[in-house]
């Protein structure tokens, strides 16, 4: 188990075209896309070994924050989409996220895994995340899974189902 944290924020502002970081770095964002239903975000990642680029929608509806990372070269990961839990909010000129520890690991086709189910558990003993915000986090990733897995697993065609089309640089 990782160190445990508190709840991780990010601003994200869409006049200044900036995205701050849970760690206080304000990095420049290439592109803001404004849907009545979400936020899309993408920007490079300098500094980063992992990856190189990041896309991301906001689903405020949804509880769920989904990222598509362009890994560099030795760090391929064996997934499609990352899919974050917690509370997006919108707002006119900029959104916040607070994460809630759970994501969901989707492999288009195959499956969806929820991880960080540890991180969840001790940041309520510790008092970082209330016992309600961490019911919310579970039902919402259940939730999740739960409809990929009646759309075999397959993120866009789950969101377009919704009316929420995810569209993503080429």
């Amino acid at each position: 188990m990782q160190a445990i944290h508190p709840p991780k924020r990010e601003i994200f502002d869409l006049h200044a075209r900036t995205n701050t970081d849970p760690k206080g770095i304000v990095r420049a964002v290439d592109v803001y896309t404004v849907q009545p239903w979400g936020l899309y975000m993408a920007r490079p990642t300098p500094g980063r070994a992992q990856f190189h680029y990041l896309e991301s929608w906001l689903l405020p509806a949804l509880g769920l924050r989904a990222t598509i990372f362009h890994f560099n070269p030795g760090f391929e990961r064996d997934q499609d989409f990352y899919l974050d839990v917690g509370r997006y909010t919108a707002g006119p000129d900029v959104w916040e996220a607070e994460d809630h520890y759970l994501d969901v690991v989707v492999r288009t086709g195959k499956d969806a895994a929820v991880a960080d189910i540890d991180e969840l558990v001790a940041a309520v003993a510790h008092g970082l995340l209330d016992a309600h915000a961490a019911e919310q986090a579970i039902r919402t990733a259940l939730t999740a899974v739960d409809a990929l897995a009646r759309h075999d697993y397959d993120l866009e065609r789950w969101l377009t189902g919704r009316d929420m089309p995810l569209t993503w640089r080429a």
